[in-house]
């Protein structure tokens, strides 16, 4: 079934399409995407990952066609970066 694994930093952004064979799990796409050798900081056991911008556990199943986000960690605080808005 073909997938599309995707992760971005602040000055890079990977997208990767690739077949994976049927009933594979978030886990598994990901480590055959390559994602995780091009980027080795990526943790998955404390990052969070998605479907289309909708958290999922590792072992749940993808379907054909599913895109597969990988969340960095949040550097700003939400709440800071409206004040610093709103004060200029």
């Amino acid at each position: 079934m073909n997938i599309g694994v995707c992760y971005a930093e602040a000055e890079r952004q990977l997208w990767v399409r690739l077949e994976v064979p049927d009933e594979s799990t978030i886990q598994e796409a990901i480590e055959l995407s390559g994602v995780l050798k091009q980027y080795p900081q990526i943790d998955l056991t404390t990052q969070k990952v998605g479907v289309y911008g909708k958290l999922a556990k590792l072992d749940a199943p993808i379907r054909e066609g599913d895109r597969i986000e990988i969340y960095r960690k949040i550097t700003a605080d939400p709440q800071q970066v409206q004040r610093r808005r709103v004060d200029v």
